[in-house]
């Protein structure tokens, strides 16, 4: 990655941005030795680790998704552990309960027994093959990064992350997550197929006994110190107002709303939604060695953050819309500025 000076920012601060790139480059070439292919999966997972959110991956069963997250672990050295969401699940599973423990003379008490929940980066394995209230279990935890059990509030340890896997909704044995929990969530992931030359290498790299050696490059408290840099990347207010408009032009029947968003659907995305947008946008920004955001990252971020967000009506679903159709009009058609958006309305 580019190293050249940004213009206009100190040298400490140019440090700073220099060592963001370089942290990212590095966990990135450490996946890659488990992972093949991919690349706009991995950078959204990253994006997600470095502005604090949450990914969700979904796809069918065999395309790496679990391999992807497992070697984000190895990479990072912060407590890991794995959830396997099945429909038995309770949500003590997750989050953990009061036993009675007997201490050696016999007196008895109630002891939490905390669950896997509590680790800094918690893999979330077919997250919809559990009912709707075990999946509910996640919900204080990502947003509030807290578990409440037993009457108490446990706090947990920061960097906190969740990635989940999903299989696709079509496919037997699946419950559909709540909109609130998915809400949760800063990215919706779609992983697709290999392509030849991919599968070439993934034959070679399983089937002659080769063993990728995944190094962790990276820990917590450089992970927060990268959070907080993040946020401080700038947003010019017509940058910003972008983001919002593309927001509020999923809302059917609104000020904003485009023509397709009118007829296909029936919620739009959320205020969460614009928050999303703009840290991904910001982290665009410092990979591509800006101190500030640009229209180009503002319009890379809005699939990602909104398929999940938006859920279309009967006529959208009756005529096979899908939610990246509307947001691919929706980053097309609203205009960047607020001049082009007198020129469209003339």
């Amino acid at each position: 990655m580019a190293q050249a000076n940004v213009p206009g920012i100190d040298p400490q601060l140019q440090a700073q941005c220099d060592a963001f790139r370089r942290d990212y480059a590095a966990v990135k070439a450490e996946i890659a030795k488990t992972v093949v292919g991919h690349d706009e999966i991995i950078d959204g997972v990253l994006i997600c680790l470095f502005v604090g959110g949450h990914a969700l991956l979904e796809g069918v069963p065999g395309l790496g998704k679990t391999a992807l997250i497992r070697a984000l672990a190895s990479a990072l050295n912060l407590k890991f552990s794995r959830i396997q969401f099945t429909p038995d699940l309770m949500p003590a599973d997750v989050i953990g309960t009061n036993v009675i423990m007997e201490d050696e003379h016999g007196h008895r008490r109630f002891t939490f027994m905390p669950g896997p929940i509590f680790a800094q980066i918690v893999l979330a394995d077919e997250i919809n093959r559990a009912t709707p209230k075990t999946q509910s279990a996640l919900l204080e935890a990502m947003q509030e990064r807290q578990v409440t059990a037993g009457g108490q509030i446990r706090k947990l340890e920061e960097p906190f992350f969740v990635m989940a896997t999903q299989n696709p909704l079509e496919q037997e044995g699946t419950y559909p997550l709540p909109e609130a929990q998915l809400d949760r969530f800063f990215f919706k992931l779609l992983v697709k197929y290999s392509n030849r030359e991919e599968l070439k290498v993934i034959l070679d790299r399983t089937t002659t006994g080769h063993r990728p050696d995944v190094k962790a490059v990276l820990d917590g408290p450089r992970i927060l110190q990268h959070q907080e840099l993040i946020r401080r990347v700038v947003v010019a207010p017509h940058v910003q107002d972008y983001a919002i408009r593309c927001v509020l032009a999923t809302h059917p029947q609104g000020q904003y709303a485009i023509p397709i968003v009118n007829q296909f659907v029936r919620v739009g995305a959320s205020p969460r939604a614009a928050q999303a947008i703009t840290l991904a946008a910001k982290v665009r920004g410092l990979l591509d060695n800006r101190f500030h955001v640009s229209f180009g990252d503002i319009r890379s971020a809005i699939i990602p953050a909104m398929r999940h967000r938006i859920i279309l009506n009967f006529e959208g679903e009756a005529e096979g819309i899908t939610t990246d159709m509307v947001l691919e009009k929706v980053a097309s058609d609203v205009p960047t500025t607020i001049a082009e958006e007198l020129a469209a309305a003339r």
